[in-house]
């Protein structure tokens, strides 16, 4: 076998080292999509992209029992409009409770600013007085079907809030005590799908 010179030998760690960089590369690349496809298959979301609510699956369709707002006429859902709507449930007994609700609903519905001719806060019953004023709110009559329809409606723990996209299904339900920043950074977040 003929003697190696210099420059050969200076080849094999060259093209070993080559291929050790391949193979870092090749396990780097498919490391990360397999990390990327056992987190998105497991359910893992980041912090960023939860929401605060529970969304509903399959949504609820309130299409086929339109509810009746107050004085009797059919509330319309109006797609074109493109208008969100937040829906309170209360119970019979709810009082001071819905007061700081129904404040709380207001502020949220102040916050969105340009915004805020696209949601529309309907309050099945009697809203309490210190928010009857506010221009987004629509009284609807406490229909037992549209209540029934309401996943978990008859919450021990107080009073649920729901989300309702512009076609009319209740696609979010927030449990009582929900956080109204929660409900904000949602609807703020649904209001950009236009």
């Amino acid at each position: 076998m003929p003697p190696m010179n210099a420059t050969s030998q200076d080849r094999l760690p060259s093209r070993s080292r080559g291929r050790w960089t391949l193979i870092a590369l090749f396990a780097l690349f498919f490391g990360a999509m397999a990390l990327a496809g056992v987190l998105r298959f497991s359910g893992w979301q980041p912090t960023a992209h939860r929401n605060a609510g529970q969304l509903l699956q399959p949504p609820v369709d309130l299409r086929q029992g339109p509810p009746l707002l107050a004085d009797g006429q059919v509330y319309p859902w109006n797609p074109d409009a493109r208008t969100w709507r937040i829906l309170v449930a209360p119970s019979a007994g709810c009082t001071s409770e819905c007061v700081t609700l129904s404040q709380g609903l207001g502020k949220v519905w102040q916050l969105f600013g340009h915004n805020a001719d696209n949601v529309e806060i309907l309050w099945l019953g009697t809203p309490p007085a210190e928010v009857q004023g506010l221009p987004a709110l629509r009284a609807l009559r406490d229909q037992p079907a549209l209540r029934s329809a309401l996943p978990a409606v008859d919450d021990a723990a107080g009073t649920p809030v729901y989300v309702i996209d512009p076609n009319g299904f209740v696609i979010m339900r927030y449990a009582p005590g929900f956080d109204m920043a929660g409900l904000r950074k949602d609807l703020a977040t649904l209001l950009k799908l236009k």
